[in-house]
């Protein structure tokens, strides 16, 4: 024993220090954070593997992906689409337009996944920003707190309100509902939704990155010299494609692979020379009319054989993307879909290299041209979020019998007629029966990486339990308080706020919510109370943008900063603890 705790505990703690930094300092995908995680947890013998496997088989983690198959009903029979587009309106005022967006994404988000409403809201409230004049950062940033804010007016709103609910159900004798937080969350809502009225000034107006493409600055783009090219055989600047409008060449690309750069201007042109060039997209590509250039990297070279009629189409990669971390030109993208990438933005960054050979970030955002088909949303979406929307499904019965069938499951739930992991899969069961959606679409539907962090976190818990970890912070964090359950409640509320702006919120809530409960019990209080709101405090992210998957989705296309969020979130962060600490109290009594 040191400082009261076992060798166990210390190992555990190194073990979530380190997951910490690998999740803020690193690029490694959380869920190989979580898997290595668990893993040293149980090769140094702080669990067995009965405890270490625990979170596969748990009822929270299951609930999850089922979930996945009926949200995807939902999408793909037209209902969530259907609800986005008929709840905007044209408001006549900034202030009038975050009073229409919030309350419809929150409410969606108390139900279905955040990230999933924020996703398909996110071209929505672009197209919107443009009716109403204004930057759609000015709206993002609401958006996307709105769908943080309404996770927690639920039980099924967060995979994090899931992992607190089945760790109270586990040690507790009566059961969570799934609207037992929805009281404390609405309010507090509210709240929010006032407290950024009043704070909207402090919301960033950035130009977005992928508003338009005369919008397009600091683009990579390829052209390619067909061997049928006039100038061959010229000097760029004979060429005139040295000196060039909207841009610069930054990269030749000879036919036999010799990169020659920084390019001069004496250079001469041959065919099947590659010439990259960086700048505003609109001007560079009329070098592909005056220039008689193609934007193709695929045989023929032939000009005239190539394609006239091609689609632009772009999209921002997103975390957890599978071209994160790759080269186009090592993946079977392209030929997947019959589309061709001729061009990379990146922030602010000029990338000097061929859009084929830049390795792929997080955030970046890609320019296509089509070949064959045109890329949407469904057959993408592992991959990045267009920018651009397919049209929604038709509405029909479907669409109508899949939101029956939803509303029987949170009704099965809340009045206590079926548990919740039985309701969503008698939902997901009549999704498929009833052909709401496709057999062949289910195991798509299920994203592996949420499910794994998910596991991890339920593992992660159990160790802070079974070490002794959780009792021993509740103790002494009941030492500080003095045995005060409002500041014992404020101090794990704080924990939550602060630790969920830099790690998942599902595994905020893993480590948190043994401490919750074992300061509840210790106290002799409610733990209904200290659940509900540590619910509302892992939901409580606003000052970084990894604070949320959310947020990443809104980051890159809204043009932000990483400094943009902490000018705002800081002090949205103080509204809502402080909103959090007197508000839950009151509605469910210590």
């Amino acid at each position: 024993m040191f400082l009261g705790l076992s060798i166990f505990a210390w190992i555990t703690i190194a073990v979530m220090l380190a997951m910490f930094a690998a999740m803020i300092f690193t690029r490694i995908n959380t869920e190989l954070v979580f898997l290595a995680g668990i893993a040293a947890l149980l090769l140094t013998g702080v669990l067995d593997e009965k405890a270490a496997l625990s979170g596969f088989s748990s009822t929270s983690v299951v609930t999850v992906g089922v979930l996945f198959i009926v949200i995807g009903a939902l999408e793909h029979t037209g209902v969530i689409q259907f609800m986005v587009r008929h709840v905007l309106g044209k408001p006549q005022s900034y202030s009038a337009a975050i009073l229409r967006l919030m309350p419809p994404v929150a409410l969606l988000s108390a139900f279905l996944s955040n990230t999933t409403v924020v996703a398909l809201f996110l071209s929505m409230t672009r197209k919107w920003s443009k009716i109403l004049g204004i930057n759609p950062s000015k709206l993002y940033i609401p958006m996307s707190y709105a769908a943080c804010m309404g996770g927690a007016c639920s039980l099924i709103g967060s995979p994090a309100n899931l992992v607190i609910g089945s760790f109270y159900n586990d040690n507790a004798d009566t059961k969570l509902s799934i609207f037992t937080p929805t009281v404390s969350g609405a309010l507090c809502l509210v709240v929010g939704v006032g407290a950024m009225l009043v704070l909207k000034r402090l919301v960033a107006d950035r130009k977005p990155v992928t508003d338009s493409l005369e919008d397009l600055k600091k683009y990579t783009i390829e052209f390619l010299v067909p061997s049928d090219n006039p100038h061959i055989g010229q000097t760029l600047e004979e060429a005139g494609l040295y000196e060039v409008t909207g841009g610069r060449i930054v990269e030749l690309v000879r036919f036999d692979k010799e990169v020659i750069r920084p390019v001069a201007d004496d250079e001469y042109i041959m065919g099947g020379d590659r010439l990259v060039y960086s700048g505003v997209v609109a001007d560079l590509l009329n070098l592909k009319d005056t220039h008689h250039l193609s934007t193709s990297i695929n045989e023929p070279y032939v000009l005239k054989e190539v394609r006239k009629s091609m689609q632009m189409v772009s999209g921002t990669l997103l975390s957890g993307s599978k071209l994160v971390g790759q080269r186009i030109s090592e993946t079977d993208f392209e030929s997947r879909f019959g589309v061709t990438l001729i061009a990379v933005a990146r922030d602010r960054d000029t990338l000097v290299a061929s859009p084929q050979n830049i390795i792929l970030e997080r955030g970046d955002v890609l320019l296509f041209e089509c070949l064959r088909t045109t890329i949407t949303h469904d057959n993408v979406q592992e991959y990045m979020e267009l920018s651009e929307y397919d049209a929604p499904p038709a509405i029909n019965h479907k669409t109508a019998i899949s939101s029956l069938i939803m509303v029987g499951m949170l009704l099965l739930n809340a009045f206590d007629i079926m548990p919740l992991v039985s309701s969503c899969f008698l939902a997901a069961v009549l999704m498929v029966v009833t052909r709401c959606l496709p057999l062949k679409k289910v195991f798509g539907t299920l994203q592996w990486d949420i499910l794994m962090v998910f596991a991890g976190s339920v593992v992660l818990g159990v160790a802070v339990k079974k070490t002794g970890l959780a009792e021993l912070l509740a103790t002494n964090l009941m030492d500080v308080c003095q045995g005060n359950p409002y500041l014992v409640l404020l101090g794990i509320c704080l924990l939550g706020t602060t630790v969920t702006e830099f790690i998942s919120n599902t595994a905020c809530a893993a480590i948190l919510a043994p401490i919750a409960m074992a300061s509840a019990q210790t106290l002799g209080v409610n733990p209904v109370t200290f659940a509900v709101a540590l619910m509302i405090a892992c939901s409580s992210s606003f000052a970084t943008p990894i604070g949320s998957p959310t947020h990443l989705l809104i980051y890159g296309p809204g043009g932000y900063r990483f400094t943009d969020f902490a000018r705002i979130g800081i002090a949205y962060d103080v509204v809502m603890l402080a909103a959090n600490v007197i508000i839950t109290p009151m509605v469910i009594p210590f």
